[in-house]
């Protein structure tokens, strides 16, 4: 799989030198952007990995102006994990924070998503619509059914989160057999405040883009969120049936499986 407009390529990882520059580009976001101990990190060599990585498809979007000879050539990260090569490996990272079972117990092709990220230099051109092309190219391409994984805000502090977390709750939440929760003494609520309370336009600005992508395609989130100190985050469950999806939803899906 490989999608290609101008000085930009998006494929899948296929040598060492692609996973050390995409490890590269998520110490630089989550460690040295957000301040994130990442304590499995290799900090000298500014490598943020973990034991999961070994078996994810890493989707990498590449600057071909910046030359492969080095490792700074990947701008942009999604990390990719198959239903059937975690049920034969290693299970899904997001188990540790949310109990998945409502979602696994259907048996349906799903596909976990972390470590999304963007090299700072391009948010604010087509970087997020060349990673999604190539998301959707790879999830159709599987007949997958469900996309699935943890998205984060900033910070470990629930309390400040009580009006996007509750308009998710109240607006967002997956339906009963799709309902994921947040599991152990790290879960917070997300109904922390009345419907009533929520103030629609502060809590959806208070959204982290990611999160706003997937609710405009008709994705969910699960039932509480996950407080992790290591990425210094709270995290969320989002999740996204496309079997569910809209019409209208389909139409941009599939439209971007080629870069916008």
């Amino acid at each position: 799989m490989e999608l290609e407009e101008s000085n930009f390529t998006v494929r899948l990882a296929s040598s060492e030198e692609d996973l050390q520059a995409a490890f590269r580009l998520r110490y630089k976001v989550f460690v040295e952007e957000l301040g994130a101990p990442a304590a499995g990190s290799d900090h000298e060599n500014r490598i943020e990995t973990d034991d999961f990585d070994k078996w994810f498809d890493h989707l990498i979007l590449i600057d071909n102006s910046r030359g492969l000879g080095g490792h700074d050539h990947v701008v942009g990260v999604y990390r990719l994990l198959p239903g059937d090569v975690a049920k034969r490996e290693c299970g899904f990272y997001s188990q540790s924070e949310f109990d998945l079972s409502p979602l696994l117990r259907l048996g349906r092709p799903v596909v976990e998503l972390g470590r999304t990220c963007v090299h700072p230099d391009y948010r604010n051109g087509s970087a997020m619509f060349q990673l999604w092309g190539g998301l959707a190219e790879y999830v159709l391409k599987r007949e997958i059914e469900i996309l699935f994984g943890v998205a984060s805000f900033h910070g470990t502090d629930p309390d400040a989160l009580d009006q996007p977390l509750s308009y998710l709750h109240h607006n967002h939440l997956a339906p009963e057999q799709l309902r994921v929760s947040a599991i152990g003494e790290s879960m917070a609520r997300t109904d922390r405040l009345p419907k009533e309370q929520v103030e629609r336009l502060a809590a959806i600005k208070a959204l982290p883009s990611l999160i706003k992508a997937y609710l405009r395609l008709g994705g969910f989130i699960g039932d509480g969120a996950f407080v992790d100190r290591d990425f210094n985050t709270v995290d969320v469950c989002l999740l996204m049936d496309t079997t569910r999806m809209s019409q209208r939803h389909r139409d941009y899906y599939v439209r971007n499986r080629s870069p916008a």
